[in-house]
């Protein structure tokens, strides 16, 4: 089967510049690594001390990386720290606000053995951390056989994945890992049950992230202003199915002003959006600041994060589509969050948890979610879910500690 995955990954790195034609996504994927090695390479020259180097598949992966990343660099201000992505859609947001601790941020290359050996021998990480998932054959192997300590964080894994059906080149990503640092009791049993021993329980890194996001949140001065003493909806991540449950909603709750941060803001469904709700509506890059309307629509990367500080109700998208987005960001604040019905409940644990835990609510349609909504009115029951939220996510954290404490003693050997 290893002849078979590297054929493949022989096959697309010749496709790639065809492909790309065809596709802006793939064309963002082809060109963001073209000049990979050189960038690299110059980076390596300028910068030549001891470095971690951390891989993740988006912008979300890299969200549960950060309190990791941030307690590394505390401890070892003497480490460089280097980020690679594999999607644009992380990528690109990331380069363009690089945080403070993360002194380089590139893509991955594709995963053939040269590749994998010609990326390592440039970058020479004393220590490398992949994110949840997106394992590649080749690297971990040549990250093996370099003997550097390797470590998988945030590992939340499911039955149906192929590492626990199939032996072999399939189960080798597994056992490449020093060790793997789990978010739920069953991706542990899982490991058990195809002979992994070398892992621990340390839950979900995005707590502390969420936790400390909510903590440092810094105000968007023309926001406040804006909400004033109002009640406010914040709508994050939400795509066109979601939109199609929320603009009734907006319609009939004069009541209350709604923040609309979409998933894609170059959409060509913002001004249909617009155009469907029955009052004025604005967008944050056209705003001067003293028109006055209940609706904004946020089409600016960067700022959902923080707006949810000024929600009463949240609404996080995606899961009528690709996947449900991060509904911890707003739970961080304390604040109820409301998402669509998830199709796949192990692929999002905290859905589910949320519920249970009484700060999160399922809808599958409109009807259902004018409910939840109304429900939350209920000056008694938002009271409730606020404090459900808080006592959530305190008694969540402190997995990054626990993943510093094990990690660090491979720097300090």
């Amino acid at each position: 089967m290893k002849w078979v995955y590297n054929l493949g990954m022989h096959l697309l790195s010749f496709a790639l510049p065809l492909i790309s034609l065809f596709s802006e996504k793939i064309q963002l994927f082809y060109k963001g690594r073209k000049n990979l090695f050189t960038d690299l390479e110059s980076f390596r020259k300028a910068n030549s001390g001891p470095l971690i180097w951390f891989h993740v598949a988006s912008l979300g992966e890299f969200e549960q990386a950060k309190p990791v990343i941030s307690g590394l660099k505390h401890s070892f201000p003497n480490h460089l720290i280097s980020v690679s992505f594999y999607s644009p859609s992380g990528f690109i947001p990331t380069q363009k606000k690089s945080p403070n601790e993360v002194d380089y941020i590139g893509y991955l290359p594709i995963d053939t053995a040269k590749n994998a050996a010609t990326y390592l021998g440039i970058l020479q990480p004393k220590m490398s951390f992949f994110v949840k998932y997106d394992l590649w054959f080749n690297f971990l192997q040549c990250l093996n056989q370099k003997k550097i300590p390797t470590f998988l964080i945030a590992a939340s894994f499911r039955d149906d994945q192929i590492y626990f059906k199939r032996k072999g080149f399939f189960r080798a990503p597994i056992f490449s890992f020093n060790h793997i640092f789990c978010q739920n009791e069953h991706s542990q049993s899982l490991l058990n049950q195809i002979g992994y021993t070398n892992h621990s329980l340390s839950g979900d890194t995005r707590f502390d992230r969420v936790a400390e996001n909510a903590m440092m949140a810094k105000e968007f001065t023309e926001i406040t202003k804006w909400v004033g003493g109002s009640k406010v909806m914040v709508l994050g991540s939400v795509w066109e199915e979601d939109m199609d449950l929320l603009i009734p909603l907006i319609n009939s709750n004069p009541d209350y002003q709604f923040i609309i941060a979409p998933h894609d803001i170059k959409s060509k469904h913002l001004q249909t959006w617009a155009n469907q709700i029955q009052t004025k509506t604005l967008f944050y890059s056209q705003w001067d600041q003293t028109e006055k309307s209940p609706i904004l629509i946020i089409d600016n990367i960067g700022m959902l994060s923080r707006l949810y500080q000024y929600a009463t109700i949240a609404y996080v998208g995606g899961a009528f589509g690709e996947g449900l987005h991060n509904i911890l960001e707003p739970i961080g604040f304390g604040v109820p969050v409301i998402f669509g019905e998830v199709r796949k409940v192990n692929k999002f644990p905290e859905a589910e948890e949320a519920i249970a835990q009484g700060c999160g609510f399922s809808v599958g349609n409109g009807e259902e979610l004018n409910e939840k909504f109304d429900a939350l009115k209920n000056p008694l029951l938002m009271q409730n879910t606020r404090q459900a939220a808080k006592n959530w996510v305190e008694s969540q954290l402190g997995a990054s500690a626990k993943i510093l404490a094990y990690t660090s003693k491979y720097l300090k050997s």
